[in-house]
């Protein structure tokens, strides 16, 4: 709203009217009203679950400090999502595809989560809304995003030719630009020139190869949606755990979207350009102040949890962010957090089903999951694991900081992979 009545002042002569035309004015405002709104009506979120009555509903699995969280206010994720929503509507381009589809997914994983949420404190069900239909909306919202990237001729790719000359001893770097086209490429690490085309993968479809790519690319989108957003929904089980470590992915993140929606830093430093896209660092300005925001009041001791409200729409939106610059397949690497408590998961169970089925006694690699549960729980504790280290169980804020650290890691490395070919 804002945006357009800055719009509207444009051929005035009033001072600071342009300043809405630069995405670094419009990014910073977003951040700092996200985290005012974060900060200030989160206080009162929460004090009106507290009048509701919306408390976690927790199972005692002999975890220091476990017990004493119960009661504490859940559907937190709603002061996220709020925090996101205001400021994008005030300072953003709401005619812009990218912006479009970022709220689309905010609005949709939030509902969906809402669901689940309410599900578990209405009906006092800790498991919630069914896994299946947890999976169909993500699907849906993959399907979205899938078939609009292919279907809008707004998103597009620019090939830009770096061109280097020189001229008193000094060299210059020039773009050499062709016209902006539909494209499957992708962004891949340890690759020169760091492009990968799903098309050259049905390639032996001849004449449909390009839909092949983009039916291909879909599939992917899906997959990426769906086990991001459960993988931020695991991560989701100590206090400041989930929010902190997204909101270093979320980081990350923007600076990519900043430099591939710059034909100037795109060109120089030899990465994808992608029209318009850079309205997405004004989307993931508003994202990263709404979890700072937060974090505030769900670091240890947490006086709000996120529930699924959040914990979906987080991993989801990182997901389609993602996917919109195109750099799906740096996801592994940047979000390899939420992929180890995917996989540690899944391993734990389809480990436990085959050595019940085949000694008739089920056996555990970890001591418990998702994996930030192992870390606290003591080793030799009367749990059979095949990993039993820390011997000593570690205290819950500290898991949490080393999580932390490991997501700074992972960050350099995601950057570092697009130099290393």
């Amino acid at each position: 709203m804002l945006y357009y009545l800055f719009d509207l002042l444009q051929d005035s002569h009033i001072p600071g009217s342009r300043l809405m035309t630069y995405i670094t004015f419009r990014s910073g405002a977003a951040l700092l009203l996200s985290l005012f709104i974060a900060l200030v009506f989160g206080r009162k979120i929460i004090d009106r679950l507290q009048l509701m009555q919306v408390g976690e509903i927790i199972r005692d699995l002999g975890l220091e400090g476990q017990m004493q969280k119960t009661g504490t206010p859940t559907m937190g994720g709603v002061i996220i999502i709020i925090a996101i929503l205001i400021p994008c509507l005030l300072v953003g381009d709401l005619s812009n595809i990218y912006m479009i589809l970022m709220l689309i997914s905010t609005i949709w994983l939030g509902s969906l989560g809402f669901c689940d949420d309410y599900i578990k404190v209405a009906k006092h069900d800790k498991e919630g809304m069914k896994g299946k239909f947890k999976i169909i909306g993500q699907v849906g919202l993959g399907l979205i995003v899938g078939l609009t990237m292919y279907l809008s001729p707004d998103i597009t790719q620019r090939q830009v030719t770096p061109v280097t000359y020189s001229e008193n001893n000094v060299e210059t770097v020039m773009a050499s630009e062709s016209q902006d086209v539909k494209s499957t490429q992708t962004t891949i690490p340890f690759v020169k020139d760091n492009n990968f085309d799903y098309a050259y993968l049905t390639q032996w479809l001849g004449d449909y190869a390009q839909v092949g790519g983009w039916i291909l690319f879909i599939l992917v989108v899906i997959v990426v949606v769906a086990a991001t957003s459960n993988g931020a929904n695991l991560t989701d089980g100590l206090d400041g755990l989930c929010a902190g470590t997204s909101a270093i992915i979320c980081v990350a993140l923007a600076i990519m979207a900043y430099l591939g929606g710059n034909v100037i830093y795109s060109t120089y430093l030899n990465i994808m350009y992608i029209p318009q896209s850079s309205e997405l660092v004004v989307f993931m300005s508003a994202f990263i102040g709404a979890l700072i925001g937060f974090l505030w009041y769900n670091a240890y001791p947490a006086q709000v949890f996120m529930g699924d409200t959040g914990s979906l729409t987080i991993g989801g939106i990182i997901a389609v962010f993602a996917i919109l610059i195109h750099k799906e397949l740096l996801i592994p690497i940047l979000c390899a957090i939420f992929f180890v408590e995917d996989l540690s998961v899944m391993l734990q169970v389809a480990y436990f089903k085959y050595t019940r089925r085949k000694y008739g006694k089920g056996q555990r690699i970890f001591k418990m999951t998702p994996l930030h549960h192992h870390y606290q729980k003591p080793g030799n504790s009367g749990i059979e694991a095949i990993i039993q280290a820390p011997l000593r169980a570690i205290p819950e804020s500290k898991i949490v900081t080393r999580f932390w650290i490991i997501g700074i890691f992972l960050a350099v490395i995601t950057f570092v992979t697009l130099k290393i070919r």
